[in-house]
């Protein structure tokens, strides 16, 4: 049996919720939970309670980064060669767009959408 062990507030972590998602909802769970550099488990915690997701670079965050992207290069190569794009590209497109983003920025940076991102930009000009 494994060893106990208490969360960073001290507290057991006792109860179980379980639930069931599609093969496409968990493709981009999957892909949420490696770019936040977070464990599915504090991932999941963190997006119910509403509580901000913060992204630090570390090197799983880069690899996650540079391995969406290179999914994301074969899409387009395949899209270029007359496939359609993958349902949940634009979605995944943008998650990887709001962490680099976030990563880009000094201090804490939240980040919702790419509108804001956008936004931001345009007022920077």
């Amino acid at each position: 049996m494994s060893k106990k062990v208490r969360d960073d507030k001290n507290r057991w972590r006792s109860k179980t919720i379980a639930f069931r998602i599609s093969p496409e909802e968990n493709q981009l769970l999957e892909v949420r939970v490696k770019l936040s550099g977070l464990t599915k488990q504090d991932y999941i915690i963190r997006r119910c309670l509403e509580k901000d997701i913060v992204v630090y670079g570390n090197s799983r965050v880069h690899k996650a980064l540079s391995d969406q992207m290179k999914e994301i290069l074969d899409e387009l190569q395949d899209a270029l060669n007359g496939s359609a794009l993958h349902s949940d590209f634009a979605e995944i497109l943008e998650a990887i767009v709001i962490t680099l983003y976030g990563l880009g920025q000094e201090g804490t940076t939240r980040v919702r959408d790419v509108k804001q991102i956008v936004d931001q930009m345009n007022l920077k000009k």
